[in-house]
């Protein structure tokens, strides 16, 4: 690919945004496919799908935790890279990009060796009960030996994107996904093996995905490869890639406690058919909330290099039309949840309590789901701009401020298992405004 290809300081930002954001949308679509198939085909599993699924539920915490720290050093490096390589500063990108590979290598580890032999007690301190467990320990016990794949691969896979090439981003997920797709009926119903199926399957699928990054990453086509001799730790680039990182961090370590703090509550006040619907609910948002993601994500880049370049109504430019479209998207997928919101559930499990309470659930966690875009846009532009106390703050803001009090307070007012998903739709609005409003004010305006 050409020079001109690679600097997003020239041409239409509206384009650059979409050719970003599409293939990363593809490729975020795809990679969720890792975990949506799993849960649907262990929903399907006859006579303990609801138990499977209620325990593979409670392993999200962990499984958020591991995309948080993978975020952290992931994303966070890959803003200053594409920050540096606006200023036409590709030694210090180069050097950015081996720092954050030896830290997502460090940290897989890590990881690993703290969450594996307490898997049990975690998962019962996460909201699973006596039943539920033995799923979700088996899940894990297996899941967790993919760490290093999962965080190579998703957080290694930004750095593809930033230099110009999103369309081999998004093989990196098509391919891993695609085989997990295969794998995940052979080894849950083929080899019998259940839930432990699924996640060698997901082991097994993000392994290839993290061979491929890397052997683009080190191979004659990117246009800074991984050096040896760059992958070494700096502590200076390392609190760099760590403050920035940190607000996605948060956003999602705060996911992590807010599914925490709902399973507990779910637990106490509906039983593990709730978590179960719960789980199901997730996975929805998680579907639904892609493509606002893909194009608030595919924005990032374009943003940073600008603002790095000086080129300020490029920003401002950029700033309407992902903000507009991620609006505009959102409206549209909360009408389509409003219309078939039992058939939705079906997708998912085939018991009929699950579905039908799910139904009416599903409709009180999406309410005015367009509020999400809100905080997606500026968060992205705090971000993407090096901002990094305004998107920590309300990363924090909209979870433990709004969510975790709400989640404890609703339910013991009466509301039951009612006010666990009423927290959801009230913390968007709130939120998401506050988050958006203070953007535009204080950074849009002064552009």
């Amino acid at each position: 690919m050409n020079a001109e290809k690679q600097d997003f300081s020239v041409g239409s930002v509206r384009r650059q945004i979409i050719a970003q954001a599409v293939p990363l949308t593809v490729a975020q679509v795809v990679q969720l496919l890792y975990n949506v198939v799993d849960r649907i085909y262990i929903g399907h599993l006859e006579g303990v799908g609801d138990m499977a699924l209620t325990g593979l539920g409670v392993t999200f915490p962990v499984i958020v935790l591991i995309a948080a720290f993978t975020n952290l050093l992931g994303s966070g490096g890959a803003a200053l890279f594409a920050i540096a390589r606006g200023r036409g500063d590709e030694e210090e990108a180069q050097s950015i990009l081996g720092n954050a590979f030896a830290l997502l290598a460090l940290a897989s580890l890590v990881l690993f060796a703290i969450c594996y032999p307490l898997r049990r007690p975690i998962l019962l301190l996460f909201g699973a009960s006596q039943v539920s467990v033995e799923y979700a320990s088996q899940y894990l016990q297996i899941y967790l030996f993919g760490t290093a794949f999962s965080m190579l691969a998703t957080g290694l896979n930004g750095y593809i994107n930033a230099q110009g090439f999103p369309k081999t981003g998004m093989l990196t997920t098509i391919l891993g996904a695609a085989v997990n797709i295969i794998l995940d009926p052979l080894f849950i119903f083929g080899f019998q093996m259940g839930v432990r199926g699924a996640a060698l399957a997901t082991v097994l699928s993000q392994g290839l995905s993290a061979l491929w990054v890397l052997r683009f990453l080190t191979g004659k086509k990117a246009i800074l490869p991984i050096r040896l001799a760059k992958v070494r730790l700096s502590l200076r680039r390392t609190r760099e890639i760590v403050a920035i990182g940190t607000p996605g961090f948060v956003m999602q370590g705060t996911n992590s406690l807010v599914q925490i703090v709902c399973n507990n509550q779910l637990q106490a006040f509906g039983g593990d058919l709730y978590v179960g619907i719960m789980t199901v609910l997730c996975s929805v948002r998680e579907v639904l909330s892609l493509p606002v993601m893909g194009i608030t994500d595919g924005a990032g880049p374009v943003l940073g290099f600008n603002y790095g370049a000086g080129k300020n109504q490029r920003v401002k430019e950029g700033i309407r039309f992902a903000a507009s479209l991620g609006t505009g998207y959102t409206l549209l997928a909360w009408i389509v949840v409003m219309l078939i919101p039992t058939q939705l559930m079906r997708v998912f499990s085939s018991d009929s309590q699950i579905v039908l309470s799910g139904a009416e659930m599903l409709n009180i966690y999406f309410f005015g789901f367009f509020f999400m875009a809100f905080q997606f846009s500026g968060q992205t532009v705090f971000r993407a701009l090096g901002r990094v106390k305004q998107a920590i703050f309300f990363s924090l803001f909209r979870k433990v401020m709004i969510v975790v009090p709400l989640t404890l307070l609703l339910p013991a007012l009466g509301l039951g298992v009612r006010g666990v998903f009423l927290a959801e739709p009230i913390s968007n609005a709130i939120g998401g405004l506050a988050c958006f409003l203070t953007m535009w004010h204080t950074i849009y305006r002064k552009l």
